[in-house]
C-alpha cells in the first residue's frame, strides 16, 4: 500500500524473522560466529539466550542458511511443550527418519543409526530448539542425554537451545547441572542503543529499496524511545508509522506520527515504567534507601 510512496520494492519491516533483514552488528556478528563455530566443530551443546523480541530466531535462521554448505540435517522445535515421547516423535519426523515403534527405545535405536550414517556420510545433524526456556525438567534431561551420542572422538548431533534470560537460570538450577556442564559456548543478543536503532531503521529501509530518507531523525529517536531497542517492537512502530504518514502523505516521516502511533499500542506507557524501573533500579545501586524517594518516582 505505502511501498510506491516510499519508493520501496518490499515491506521492511514484516513480522516474520526474514534472515535477508538481519542487520549485523558487532554483538549480533559475535553470536553468528558463535553458532558457526559451535555447529562446524561439532561442539555438542550451545546456548543462544535474549530478551523477548531481540532477533533470537532470525539470528538462528541466519546461521542455519548461511552453514548450507556444510550439509546439515537440522530439526527445529519451535515448541517445545511437548513430553518425552511426543519429542522423539518429532525429532524423528522431522528429520525424515522412519520408525516402526513408538517406544523410546525404539526410537533412540533409530535416531542413533541415523546419525551414525549421516556422520560417516560427513553430514552435520543439528537440533534446535527454540523458546527452550519452557522445557521441562524431564525434557531437558532427555535432551542432554542425546549429547551422550558419539564416537570417540565426535558428538553425532549438535544441540542449539534458544531461549529468554529464563533460560540460563534453569541452567543454573541444581537439576541441570549436569547439562550446564555441556555447555560449550553461550551467546546473546540484546536490545539495541539509540544510534544502533538509527542504523538499524536505515539498513532496513535501504534493503526494501529506500533511496531517500523515510523517516526525520527526530522520528527515529522517537522510535527508539518508545520501544527501548527492541527490534520486533521496532518494527511494529515502525510498520504502523509507514501506514498513516502515506495515508496523510507524509515523508520524511515527523516525530508526532511516531508519538501516536506509539499511544494506540499504549507505547508511551510501557516506555514510562521501563524508564521508572531504570530510575528505580539507579537509586538502589546508589544505596538509596529513602522510602520518600522511592515512592516519588513510582508515583509519577
Amino acid at each position: 500500500m505505502y511501498k510506491a510512496f516510499f519508493g520501496l520494492r518490499t515491506n521492511p519491516f514484516g513480522v516474520n524473522p526474514d534472515p535477508k533483514f538481519l542487520y549485523v552488528m558487532p554483538h549480533i556478528k559475535e553470536a553468528l560466529a558463535c553458532l558457526h563455530y559451535g555447529i562446524r566443530t561439532r561442539k555438542g551443546f550451545i546456548v543462544l539466550t535474549g530478551e523477548v523480541g531481540t532477533g533470537k530466531t532470525t539470528l538462528l535462521k541466519t546461521a542455519l542458511a548461511s552453514l548450507s554448505e556444510a550439509r546439515l540435517a537440522t530439526s527445529y522445535l519451535f515448541n517445545p511443550r511437548l513430553d518425552v515421547l511426543d519429542f522423539f516423535e518429532f525429532l524423528l519426523t522431522d528429520f525424515g527418519i522412519s520408525f516402526s515403534s513408538r517406544t523410546k527405545g525404539h526410537m533412540l535405536l533409530r535416531l542413533n543409526q541415523w546419525l551414525l550414517e549421516r556422520f560417516r556420510a560427513g553430514e552435520i545433524a543439528v537440533i534446535v530448539v527454540d523458546e527452550a526456556q519452557h522445557l521441562s525438567s524431564e525434557l531437558l534431561e532427555e535432551i542432554r542425554l542425546l549429547t551422550n551420542l558419539e564416537t570417540s572422538t565426535e558428538k553425532l548431533v549438535q544441540i542449539v537451545l534458544a531461549g529468554q534470560p529464563e533460560l540460563e537460570k534453569k541452567l543454573c538450577e541444581v537439576s541441570a547441572r549436569q547439562l550446564r556442564q555441556r555447555v560449550t559456548l553461550l551467546c546473546r543478543t540484546r536490545a539495541l542503543t539509540r544510534e544502533e536503532t538509527r542504523s538499524y531503521l536505515a539498513e532496513r529501509l535501504r534493503i526494501a529499496g529506500a533511496t531517500a530518507p523515510v523517516f526525520s531523525p527526530e522520528a527515529a529517536d522517537a522510535i527508539y524511545a518508545y520501544t527501548k531497542g527492541i527490534p520486533r517492537t521496532i518494527n511494529l512502530l515502525s510498520e504502523h508509522t509507514l501506514i498513516t504518514a502515506y495515508v496523510e502523505q507524509l515523508r520524511p516521516i515527523p516525530s508526532r506520527i511516531v508519538d501516536g502511533i506509539a499511544r494506540e499500542f499504549d507505547l508511551d506507557s510501557l516506555a514510562l515504567a521501563i524508564s521508572q524501573g531504570s530510575a528505580l533500579s539507579s537509586i538502589s545501586a546508589a544505596g538509596g534507601a529513602n522510602p520518600n524517594v522511592s515512592a516519588a518516582v513510582t508515583a509519577r
